[in-house]
């Protein structure tokens, strides 16, 4: 594999002209699958090769594991501002300091998988009881200088998904 394929291995995120109920929808079950997916994913492998990179320079498959939700947990919050307060402004945090930190390295996998499942079953319900006019609510990301949709947000969530169970699929797979 090339440099490109193992940083991206589903592609970059390209945001969506629009998105539909249809999209919404199918982005929700790629979230809804997740959990299961990473957990496919990393049961294939050897205790080894958790410590392996991804790619020269990236992440370990357990600083993935253990990334993924918390970037998620980050995400489930600010949908949770968004549809509570009026263009709230998030606040962004430094993954790559959080992926050096100690729990990292001492806490079992398990534990992750087990926060994502729980996490993920709450994130799906929020979403699929919300409205349409829900979707269009946005919050101020401070690192981008911008508001982002929550719609938005879902596309780029569920493209996360997909991006880090990629990467651990490229070391065990």
């Amino acid at each position: 594999m090339n440099e490109k394929t193992l940083q991206y291995p589903v592609g970059k995120f390209r945001a969506p002209d629009s998105i539909s109920p249809e999209d919404r929808a199918r982005y929700i079950e790629t979230i809804a699958a997740a959990p299961a997916g990473m957990r496919d994913a990393v049961c294939a492998g050897s205790i080894q090769q958790l410590d392996t990179p991804y790619r020269e320079g990236g992440w370990t498959v357990r600083q993935v594991i253990h990334h993924v939700p918390e970037s998620h947990m980050n995400a489930y919050i600010r949908f949770k501002l968004a549809l509570t307060e009026t263009d709230p402004v998030v606040k962004p945090y430094d993954e790559a300091a959080w992926a050096k930190l100690n729990d990292i390295s001492v806490t079992p996998i398990e534990t992750s998988l087990t926060l994502l499942e729980a996490l993920h079953q709450r994130w799906v319900i929020l979403m699929r009881g919300m409205s349409e006019e829900d979707w269009k609510k946005k919050y101020i990301h401070p690192e981008y200088g911008r508001s982002q949709t929550l719609e938005y947000t879902l596309a780029l969530y569920a493209w996360h998904c997909d991006h880090h169970i990629g990467h651990v699929k490229s070391v065990i797979g």
